[in-house]
């Protein structure tokens, strides 16, 4: 049986498992963009875990077998010290060092490195222990020597002298110690003992020419003093001769601070300085004294801090607060004009006359306080203000003289600093003192730096692993399989309305959605239900279900969705529209004589050619016969008009379209409808395919509802720890339980 999923039981037999995606996609590039999805990457290295490995492996086996076939290499190490602390010309430390050096911080490190790296230094070495004058060095460094043939003999000693400068350079290695001032001069060579040596040697090599760099210098030092200090000499003599001269003529008095010779006061300033204190201390009081008499002028007697705070005044308030309350309490027995109480007021009105005269006095007290105060500021003021002037002309003629001083300061330290620079560096001439030290000698290694087979071998495997995860990208770039709902939504860009699984070898579809509690039937009514949130008004009214090939199971999804919307109490109708390869009515065993194509061309009507499926609420138009050219019938004006009378009298109609590709029936009554079906077989379906058949129902106009994913394999789609089982046959055990104890 040709056609669709009804043609034949292998069209839908592959295993059981299914569900419906609807909700969970969204177009190609906005669902997880951006995002690392740890999860697919390990379903794709488990998927192409035999190409990881396989690489890895050979990577591992040929990482060994270059690591076995390399020579052994030992490397040996001396640690020196280096101390950025070297004397100055003008410094006071006793060694001397090469202005070079005088570099401060990690520039000051970066050049020693230099030096240790420098090409002197090699040939210092290679001079030192004579590996230029034979090939040994050569022949022992796996180097070929240069042609004894080629040459005169002068140019053989120089071009062997190069290739061994060019060697010893090659193999050196400067490792400084992180957060320490030691370095390791390490070199590499096939014979540990010559790796120590020659490690050795730029270490010491080092050490001595530095120390020759600082004994040179030190004549340099020595000339550059004398020069200096009969300059500083004969100018310091000058400039004091000036000064004396300068203050003898302007009358200049000034007071030496015995601890400071620089500091020096004129007594009217020291004076002028003493009053301005006195002076300020003499504002500072007034203005606290005004302050005091401005509130104690303002504000009622009693309530004065200093009247409140005043001992007597409490001792007499709390007399009077005792003596109000003995009276109140009596004057509920007694008339006010009985003599006791009258007594009784007496000694309270005593009482307030000795509080107010106590504030008084407190009060003239504040005022006197203010006025003392006062005259004492402005008598400061005046006598400041009588030294304010000789103070001015004192500083006007003082400006030459100050800056005299200051010469004579500067020359003065700058000659006793030189003199003491010189008797330094001339205590010290013989001195040779360097800032860099052995550490550590080098000894001989006694097992190989490299190869490294731990080393080797991991970075081998890393390398082959990164190898293979390319190649598992690119194979699975180049993938061109439908294989997962993840794949639909994520190569097509279209939601998975429904995951159908695949029938099991000798089970038929038919059979399959006849039972209600099959996986099968389980995974269309999901996508009936994601058909009710398609549209604004639920399932859409017309439907076409169509692929982009034959025999992806468009037939049996067009029933599935009919007869499910028909078991909700829908008036349905099925229409076969497939005018080349019909199927539908074999499957439900109806005549085919007349139909679907006697409609398109005009010679029946929808009512009469409408016949019964045998499933209550769902008519079944059949295909008719079949016409030379059916894009011409779904061309013309009569296909709306049919589907328009066909939504008069039924809540739904569902069309099995014909296959996309290769036809342009499709298209048309894709545009015809509210909503197309697009049936994808799961690991059939190419991507191209797939891809040109959207690409034309669009171009259609026709409106793609998503993606029903169909014959999908489960168990053959769960690897990476991600599980794309559903399980629809939740509770079948226990009804086959009951059913076999029955």
């Amino acid at each position: 049986m040709t056609g669709d999923a009804f043609a034949t039981n292998d069209d839908a037999r592959r295993g059981p498992g299914s569900g419906s995606d609807f909700g969970n996609a969204a177009p190609r590039g906005d669902d997880g963009a951006g995002e690392f999805d740890l999860a697919r990457y390990m379903r794709l290295a488990i998927k192409h875990r035999i190409l990881i490995a396989g690489t890895t492996l050979a990577a591992i086996v040929i990482g060994l077998t270059i690591t076995l076939l390399m020579t052994p290499i030992f490397t040996a190490a001396s640690t020196i010290q280096i101390d950025r602390e070297g004397a100055r010309v003008l410094d006071k430390d006793t060694d001397v060092i090469a202005s070079e050096t005088q570099i401060q911080g990690e520039e000051f490190y970066n050049t020693q490195y230099g030096l240790l790296q420098s090409r002197s230094l090699a040939e210092r070495v290679i001079d030192t222990m004579g590996l230029a004058n034979s090939d040994a060095f050569l022949v022992t460094m796996e180097v070929t020597p240069p042609d004894p043939e080629e040459g005169t003999a002068a140019e053989r000693i120089a071009a062997r002298r190069e290739l061994v400068l060019g060697v010893v350079m090659a193999n050196l290695g400067i490792a400084p110690v992180a957060g320490s001032r030691l370095v390791m001069i390490e070199f590499n060579s096939p014979d540990p003992a010559l790796s120590a040596r020659v490690a050795n040697a730029f270490a010491e090599n080092f050490i001595q020419a530095s120390l020759d760099r600082r004994f040179e210098s030190t004549s340099y030092v020595r000339d550059f003093l004398e020069e200096r200090i009969a300059q500083t000499k004969s100018k310091l003599e000058e400039t004091e001769r000036q000064l004396v001269a300068y203050a003898s003529q302007q009358q200049i008095i000034n007071l030496r601070d015995q601890s400071d010779s620089s500091n020096q006061e004129s007594l009217a300033s020291r004076n002028l300085a003493t009053l301005n204190g006195s002076l300020a201390a003499a504002q500072a009081a007034r203005i606290a004294a005004e302050e005091r008499w401005r509130t104690a002028s303002s504000t009622p007697l009693l309530s004065l801090p200093a009247v409140l705070e005043n001992g007597a005044v409490q001792r007499l308030s709390e007399e009077k607060a005792r003596l109000e309350s003995e009276y109140q309490q009596k004057l509920s027995i007694y008339q006010p004009d009985y003599p006791e109480m009258r007594q009784l007021r007496a000694r309270i009105t005593e009482l307030d006359r000795g509080i107010q005269e106590i504030g008084g006095t407190i009060r003239n007290s504040i005022r006197s306080e203010y006025q003392t105060a006062a005259n004492e500021e402005r008598a400061l003021t005046a006598q400041v203000n009588g030294l304010k002037g000789d103070v001015l002309d004192l500083r006007d003629r003082s400006i030459q003289y100050n800056i005299l001083q200051r010469e004579i300061d500067t020359s003065r330290t700058l000659y006793d600093g030189l003199l003491q620079r010189y008797k330094e560096v001339g205590a010290a001439g013989g001195v040779t003192v360097n800032n860099v030290s052995i550490i550590d000698r080098a000894e001989p290694p006694g097992a190989p730096s490299s190869p490294n087979m731990l080393l080797n071998l991991v970075i081998a495997t890393l390398l082959g692993g990164a190898l293979g995860v390319l190649g598992a990208l690119l194979f699975e770039a180049l993938d061109e399989t439908l294989a997962t709902p993840e794949d639909i939504e994520q190569k097509l860009g279209l939601p998975v309305l429904g995951v159908v699984p695949l029938l099991e070898r000798d089970e038929k579809p038919a059979t399959a959605l006849a039972d209600v509690r099959s996986g099968f039937s389980e995974a269309y009514y999901s996508l009936r239900t994601a058909l009710q949130f398609s549209t604004r008004n639920g399932a859409p009214a017309s439907l076409v279900v169509t692929s982009s090939k034959p025999g992806e199971g468009k037939s049996t999804t067009a029933f599935a969705v009919a007869l499910n919307l028909a078991r909700v109490g829908k008036r349905v109708l099925l229409a076969d529209g497939d005018l080349r390869n019909p199927s539908l009515h074999r499957v439900l065993g109806l005549d085919n004589s007349q139909g679907f194509s006697n409609l398109l061309a005009g010679s029946g009507d929808l009512q009469s050619l409408a016949i019964d499926s045998g499933y209550k609420s769902l008519a079944f138009l059949p295909c008719g016969p079949l016409p030379p050219n059916p894009a011409e019938l779904w061309g013309s004006d009569r296909l709306t008009g049919l589907i328009a009378e066909a939504m008069s009298q039924y809540d739904h109609i569902v069309i099995d379209g014909p296959p996309v590709l290769g036809f342009a029936d499709a298209p048309l009554l894709a545009a015809a409808v509210e909503g197309t079906l697009f049936v994808v077989e799961s690991r059939s379906t190419r991507r191209a395919q797939a891809r040109g058949a959207i690409r034309r129902l669009s171009i259609g106009s026709g409106r793609i509802l998503g993606v029903v994913f169909t014959k999908f394999n489960a168990k053959a789609a769960s690897y990476g720890g991600y599980d794309y089982a559903y399980d629809y046959n939740y509770g079948m055990e226990e009804r086959r339980r009951k059913a076999e104890e029955a």
